[in-house]
């Protein structure tokens, strides 16, 4: 498994890392903790180290999970959580509104984006408590907060740093202009986006701005939330309260699509002995500026499979090619 730094903290982090938030089961149709904790394990000891989760995932029940997964074993985990998107409270900013299918106990919930200290000061006191550790090795704020100065949010992380609750400090979801106000207080450690190959935006500003500052960039979703794999036809059926059966990009078409797209790297694939979701990471993990990638698994299967492209050095010419025909397919694909 490559290491690669999580910007100038000190801190090197595997380059293929376990995405959590599919194991807190809201918008995934529920989850199995017990297939949870063995992904998890799976993941160690295939050399995964760098595990990204949030409060909002299940409402604490992803931060639980791993906390109960890495109780015996947390040194050998570097673990990334979040803070800001909450939903108790009415300041900051309305985010969406949810039925939390599935958490009856939540009922309809008003998810909010509120980064203001005394809101991060509680929040990271909940999760150390979920995560059962007493430092957050990657803190990150979930999306940026319009109603709260960052200056004050990035003050107030670096409090917590100093404390020893924490150890670096991250964004997601975040404009370069909103990464230099953060800079302009401290060291901002990293920026994790939604990055795969149907989904390039970072590649204008945000990846040539962190290469240049020495910044991380972790990519969420860059499976697409199972599109990229491979393994989702269109006749796929998407259980209740699974988030992908209300979106188009899931569309019958638009998996048909995907497929034929999927189906001219496959001899890539086969050539380097990858799966084409081993192939999807290491192209991804190959871009310019992109140091991390975040990849969901529920089973050790799955986990184990992931892994695998953490190892894997793509020739230029051989992710050129790929990029060629996701070029091609460019906005015909969703």
């Amino acid at each position: 498994m490559k290491m690669r730094p999580l910007g100038l903290s000190g801190i090197d982090a595997s380059v293929v890392g376990f995405g959590a938030w599919a194991i807190g089961g809201w918008l995934w149709g529920g989850t199995s903790e017990s297939d949870a904790i063995c992904a998890i394990h799976a993941a160690l000891d295939a050399g995964i180290n760098l595990v990204d989760t949030a409060p909002i995932y299940g409402f604490g029940v992803s931060e639980e999970i791993i906390g109960k997964a890495l109780k015996d074993r947390r040194d050998r985990a570097v673990i990334a959580t979040k803070c800001g998107m909450v939903i108790d409270t009415k300041l900051g900013q309305p985010k969406f509104r949810s039925t939390a299918l599935s958490l009856s106990e939540h009922g309809h919930l008003d998810v909010r984006i509120y980064n203001h200290p005394d809101s991060i000061r509680e929040e990271v006191e909940r999760s150390l408590a979920r995560l059962q550790t007493d430092r957050i090795d990657l803190y990150q704020t979930h999306w940026q907060d319009t109603t709260t100065p960052i200056e004050d949010t990035m003050d107030a992380l670096l409090a917590l740093k100093k404390a020893g609750k924490i150890r670096a400090i991250g964004v997601c979801n975040a404009t370069v202009d909103q990464m230099r106000q953060y800079a302009s207080r401290g060291e901002l450690d990293s920026d994790q986006e939604m990055y795969s190959m149907l989904d390039r935006r970072p590649e204008a500003e945000q990846l040539p701005y962190c290469r240049e500052h020495r910044i991380a960039v972790l990519a969420y979703s860059p499976l697409a939330m199972g599109l990229l794999t491979g393994k989702m036809g269109p006749d796929r059926e998407f259980a209740a309260g699974d988030i992908r059966g209300k979106r188009p990009r899931f569309s019958p078409e638009n998996r048909t699509k995907v497929a034929s797209m999927l189906n001219e790297i496959q001899p890539i694939a086969q050539r380097h002995k990858l799966t084409l979701t081993q192939l999807v990471i290491a192209w991804t993990a190959s871009q310019p500026g992109l140091t991390h990638v975040l990849c969901g698994a529920r089973t050790p299967e799955q986990a184990n499979e992931n892994a695998v492209a953490g190892s894997v050095e793509l020739p230029a010419a051989d992710s050129q090619a790929v990029s060629e025909v996701v070029s091609r397919y460019g906005k015909d694909v969703g």
